[in-house]
């Protein structure tokens, strides 16, 4: 058989893939790495659709302009000039709430003004501080009640809904919100915490900006294109190429795909949790707490109408499982990034499905085109039908960081510790946005620039972060 060998194998070339090789080529020009990809394109659950002169996503429709990491990799791909920003600051957000949509303003003080929730549910949220951290992993339905009332449910059920097409009674805290979770361990209350920071940030705090949404004007799917493009073909990435066995050596890894057997010095597994746990099943090494985490699966269902439709501007809308509607919520798409339809129309993008109604996903396209359709027209003022639908169906679905999660993580950090030379990152791990994944992704590739300094002694760039 043949055996290719490089320093850094990398299987998968979904966003999180193609980010370590980005930031390892970057770092050492000259390194020897191999990103292999199982399907016939780059990009993962990252997929722009076009069609009659319409730009939809069937993943993710951006991420927010405010991580590092997310901005050096957008310069190394050379996407500087095509990218498309909507800021927070300008585009507002909605929420429906007893069959209508509220606006939700961007600034904390105008939401505490805003009249979205009674006076005696604005109190209890100050009573915060005064409430103890619930024990065990509590749910973000039980955190959000004890912390800060049932009121402020539908809010938090709109927030995960968007986030993680989610059920906030099983998604965990601790997983979802990490930050949030510890702050309140360490000072007992958020609202303390949040004090304790704007007291000791007061003399070195900057005036910042809300950040914006970004995206590109061929769509997302531009960015793992763009990275991937940069590596030379079968020398730097393969496609088609599927890992079917990985196996330890004295020296490093073994990755044996149909064809092939790959050695390399560091292997990073690149890949969504359920698809990474099974190829490390045949290592020595501690079990997984979790076998696998359970998926949420979301269509996308593009409608394009004529000017005539009056939909409100901002990014889009979110509803609350207690409203009882068929649509999660709904993308302003043309709004937001100029180009996504032709002239004298608009798209709207509303997503169908999620951890509460996988049953939604059996049905015909044309039953949810015409459910969404009629679901949008009671919110928006839609006098006539699409003159385009398209229902685009996602093959990956989105990692629920549910019961058992955090003991996942705990385990990936021990397994780290033990297995320098072993990288776990992708969709799932320590989070599900782009910028939590390319956060990952740059840690992978200082672990192993680190590593290689170690080994041969070479000299390593300073590092960004």
């Amino acid at each position: 058989m043949v055996k290719p060998s490089a320093e850094v194998l990398i299987i998968g070339a979904g966003l999180s893939g193609l980010a370590v090789a980005t930031f390892l080529k970057h770092k050492q020009p000259d390194i020897s790495l191999l990103v292999l990809e199982q399907g016939d394109h780059p990009g993962g659950a990252i997929r722009s659709h076009l069609e009659e002169g319409y730009l939809a996503e069937a993943g993710a429709h951006g991420f927010l302009d405010n991580c590092l990491e997310s901005r050096v990799l957008v310069h190394e791909a050379g996407l500087e000039n095509e990218v498309e920003k909507a800021p927070l600051a300008r585009f507002v957000r909605y929420v429906c709430l007893d069959g209508e949509l509220k606006l939700i303003p961007q600034q904390p003080g105008k939401i505490l003004k805003a009249p979205l929730i009674p006076l005696s549910a604005k109190l209890r949220v100050l009573a915060e501080i005064f409430k103890k951290p619930l024990p065990g992993e509590p749910s973000v339905a039980q955190w959000v009640e004890h912390r800060f009332g049932a009121p402020l449910l539908p809010f938090a059920d709109a927030v995960f809904t968007g986030t993680y097409a989610g059920d906030i009674e099983r998604l965990k805290i601790e997983a979802v919100m990490p930050g949030l979770y510890k702050m309140e361990q360490e000072h007992g209350s958020v609202l303390k915490g949040l004090l304790h920071k704007l007291r000791t940030g007061r003399k070195n705090r900057q005036k910042k900006g809300l950040p914006a949404m970004t995206s590109f004007r061929a769509g997302m799917g531009r960015l793992p294109r763009a990275m991937a493009d940069r590596l030379a073909l079968n020398r730097e990435i393969m496609y088609r190429t599927a890992a079917r066995s990985i196996e330890q050596e004295d020296d490093g890894w073994l990755v044996r795909t149909g064809q092939l057997e790959l050695r390399g010095r560091h292997l990073v597994l690149a890949l969504p949790v359920n698809q990474c746990l099974p190829l490390l099943a045949g290592v020595n090494i501690k079990a997984p707490p979790l076998p696998s985490i359970p998926e949420a699966r979301l269509v996308t269902v593009a409608m394009g109408f004529t000017d005539k439709a009056e939909i409100p501007f901002g990014f889009g809308y979110l509803a609350p499982e207690s409203e009882n509607r068929f649509t999660l919520g709904a993308l302003f798409s043309s709004h937001m990034f100029p180009g996504r339809a032709p002239d004298g129309h608009v798209l709207l993008e509303a997503l169908v499905g999620g951890r509460r109604h996988p049953e939604r996903l059996e049905l015909a396209d044309d039953e949810i085109i015409d459910r969404v359709y009629r679901d949008l027209k009671e919110l928006i003022d839609l006098p006539e039908p699409p003159v385009f639908s398209r229902v685009l169906r996602p093959k990956s679905g989105i990692p629920q960081l549910e019961e058992g999660y955090p003991a996942l993580l705990a385990w990936r950090r021990e397994l780290h510790e033990r297995q320098e030379n072993l990288h776990l990152c992708g969709f799932g791990w320590q989070g599900i946005g782009i910028n939590d994944m390319h956060k990952e992704a740059w840690k992978v590739a200082r672990s192993i620039l680190s590593g290689l300094q170690k080994e041969e002694s070479n000299e390593v760039k300073g590092v960004y972060f």
